[in-house]
């Protein structure tokens, strides 16, 4: 089994920082992908931030220039480091990672809430 774990939400003020982690644990192979997931109250879950086996990123329109996604190999974990926060990135993140286990595993944490204020 696979298991992700989110921690760094919180309550940030807009303008402000914060950093979340996302550390895997399990019978994990390889990570194909890893990534950041947002869902706002009465919202779709969207993508936030992906970064590739190899390295690779992609982010959403909403939050380029503003956040950065990475990894620790070594760790098993991925962070996002998110700057600038505006209200409107309020929201539950989820951690998501495609990894290679016994079999292909699509994992998902339980969620960190993340609270902008004006």
């Amino acid at each position: 089994q696979v298991q992700l774990v989110e921690s760094g939400g919180g309550l940030v003020q807009a303008g402000g920082s914060l950093r979340l982690s996302c550390a895997a644990s399990g019978s994990i192979f390889s990570f194909n992908a890893m990534g950041w997931y947002r869902q706002a109250p009465g919202k779709q879950r969207e993508l936030v931030a992906r970064i590739s086996s190899v390295g690779t990123t992609n982010y959403a329109d909403s939050v380029k220039g503003r956040f950065t996604i990475s990894r620790d190999i070594a760790k098993n974990t991925v962070y996002l480091q998110m700057n600038s926060l505006k209200p409107e990135d309020t929201a539950v993140y989820y951690c998501n990672a495609a990894v290679v286990s016994w079999n292909n595993v699509d994992a998902w944490g339980q969620g960190t809430l993340v609270t902008v204020s004006s």
